[in-house]
């Protein structure tokens, strides 16, 4: 057997088995940056013009406005380092509210709730539900959104 078989992985999420509904956990905090912006503007074509220009006449939020789809982005970002990273199988299901803006400079952050397991009938995994609240430096709610995940189970 080889060494990269027999060594445990670091880094790896928690299978469906150990999760439970009423689990709740944080992510790392992140800041959003100007590079961070104008890539997913770039790779999208959210080309808005409240994104593309900071002083856009009319704009009634000021600063550098984040589509909200890149801070659930971000935020998922940091979700598949840590809980999802070599258990997650797919995304089936995602429902978002957007709360408050968020700014190039904030920082972003999120907590996770298991909300709901659903064993499948097959090759031992589960349908995984949570709520995930996203906050800014201030600890304000920016972004609530609740997603459904196909997670693995134990080998």
């Amino acid at each position: 057997m080889s060494l990269f078989a027999t060594l445990p992985v670091m880094g790896k999420g928690p299978t469906w088995e150990d999760l439970s509904p009423g689990m709740v956990g944080r992510t790392l905090r992140r800041t959003v940056t100007e590079a961070d912006l104008v890539n997913f503007i770039g790779a999208t074509g959210m080309v808005e013009a409240i994104f593309i220009d900071a002083d856009y006449p009319g704009k009634a939020i000021p600063g550098r406005l984040v589509p909200a789809a890149l801070t659930q982005c971000l935020i998922e970002g940091l979700l598949f380092q840590s809980v999802i990273q070599g258990v997650g199988l797919a995304l089936l299901e995602v429902h978002l509210k957007a709360l408050a803006p968020v700014r190039v400079g904030d920082s972003i952050w999120a907590t996770l709730e298991i909300t709901e397991i659903r064993p499948t009938s097959k090759n031992n995994r589960a349908v995984v539900a949570s709520e995930v609240k996203v906050y800014n430096q201030a600890e304000e709610p920016v972004l609530v959104y609740t997603v459904k995940r196909m997670v693995a189970g134990r080998s």
